[in-house]
């Protein structure tokens, strides 16, 4: 449905994204990862032709954004990162707007199904002004429905909600993730983890990583990760583990419990256990721990971005 290609955008002499390609199949949930100012929002915008690219090509849905922005406009829903809400209009009033804005034909009955969709129905009449930040992503999401899209693009869906409001939406999403393609951006981990198929990850405005969780776990078991516990003093043993060949750090935790971090994927546990014995110490437990998805994270974007300027703040 989202094919981008060699994608590019520049703000003078800033470049924003640099030269990004990836794809969102038909039915995928895709979680747009990265820190704040990586590009994530400006990426964004030029798929909803909001914002034109320096260069490279988008497709969604078949059509190119440069020779058919307002057909891809009727085939994608949008929820930016701040949703433009009229407070004196009640949830019914609005949404019957901006049907009629989309000319779309029974809109009180299409009102009356995403009303109902976004569970909003006990709200259908009390005014816009007294919802709270969640109803108003719950809305935001309803007018991005409206017209039956076959993409919907989020921005930041979750951003400034309390836990209880995050998991309503988060289902939501879900939801509605079982008949539309979702390309979903956010800067929180456990979103991606908990709502999408699969994870892009951009960091500077380049993509440094693609796959789904598993997958990308798998990627970066290149440095595996083993936990070891011995009977008694657990740092005695530091500096004989550290001198193996292949061993990348050694930490000891608060448990007396060893991380150790090894350049292979093809796995030292055996090594490791025969050193251990061999020394002289009991074996109580040795085994391989896989990486979170914040520690992949962390990994894959551990330079930190330079500071945004106030002319970056106001272009992303």
């Amino acid at each position: 449905m989202i094919r981008v290609s060699h994608l590019t955008k520049n703000y003078g002499k800033r470049q924003a994204i640099d030269d990004l390609t990836f794809n969102v199949g038909k039915g995928e949930i895709v979680g747009f990862l990265g820190p704040n100012g990586a590009g994530k929002t400006t990426t964004m915008r030029i798929l909803t032709t909001y914002l034109p690219p320096t260069s490279g090509a988008v497709e969604i849905g078949g059509y190119d954004i440069f020779d058919h922005s307002l057909e891809i406009r009727q085939i994608i829903g949008y929820l930016p990162e701040t949703v433009a809400l009229y407070p004196d209009m009640t949830v019914s009033e609005f949404l019957l707007f901006m049907a009629k804005l989309r000319h779309i034909h029974n809109a009180s009955a299409r009102v009356n199904q995403v009303i109902e969709l976004v569970k909003l129905g006990d709200r259908a009449n009390g005014y816009i002004g007294k919802l709270s930040k969640g109803m108003c992503q719950r809305l935001g999401l309803a007018q991005a429905l409206l017209h039956e899209p076959e993409v919907l693009i989020l921005d930041e869906p979750t951003i400034g909600l309390d836990p209880v409001q995050i998991i309503e939406v988060r289902n939501l999403i879900r939801e509605i993730g079982r008949d539309h393609t979702v390309l979903l951006s956010t800067h929180i981990l456990s979103e991606a983890q908990q709502v999408c198929d699969r994870v892009l990850i951009i960091n500077k405005g380049k993509i440094v990583a693609e796959d789904t969780r598993e997958g990308l776990q798998n990627r970066l078991m290149g440095t595996q990760r083993v936990l070891l516990k011995v009977r008694g003093e657990a740092e005695e043993i530091v500096p004989l583990i550290a001198s193996m060949t292949g061993i990348i750090s050694v930490a000891c935790k608060e448990d007396d419990t060893l991380e150790i971090e090894t350049n292979s994927n093809d796995g030292m546990c055996p090594q490791i256990a025969r050193i251990v014995v061999n020394a002289g110490y009991d074996l109580l437990s040795l085994q391989p721990s896989s990486m979170s998805l914040e520690e992949i994270f962390i990994q894959l974007t551990r330079d930190e971005p330079e500071l945004p300027t106030f002319e970056d703040n106001i272009s992303n």
